[in-house]
């Protein structure tokens, strides 16, 4: 599928998947007249690197992280090592404290709201 149709069906911008391409987590072959084409596994691709930004990974990671996924279902692969684990699980503590953090933002939001509507 050409990018265009990449792009459509993921949500993605063009530029974005052209960015994810120099960045490594993503191939397209070329077509003779030189446009990209990218295999339908590309979608679930694009979609997993989607998921990982939104957890905060930068786009290193991401490329250390994705020969280790499935596309399809983001299941572990045999090639994960402990290593990428260990920084995987660092990544994940890291999500829970800004979690936290949130939370205790929004508590204290629910009181100021609660004491202003009080008077």
């Amino acid at each position: 599928m050409r990018i265009g149709e990449l792009a459509r069906r993921t949500g993605v911008s063009e530029r974005s998947l052209r960015y994810y391409e120099t960045q490594g987590l993503l191939a397209a072959e070329r077509t003779p007249g030189g446009h990209r084409d990218y295999p339908e596994a590309a979608v679930d691709r694009v979609i997993r690197i989607q998921e990982l930004y939104a957890a905060g990974l930068h786009s290193g990671r991401i490329a250390q992280l994705l020969p280790c996924m499935r596309d399809a279902d983001g299941g572990p692969s045999a090639v994960a090592t402990p290593k990428l684990v260990a920084d995987l699980t660092a990544e994940r503590e890291r999500i829970d404290h800004t979690i936290a953090d949130l939370v205790r933002s929004r508590d204290t939001l629910d009181e100021v709201i609660k004491a202003a509507g009080g008077r």
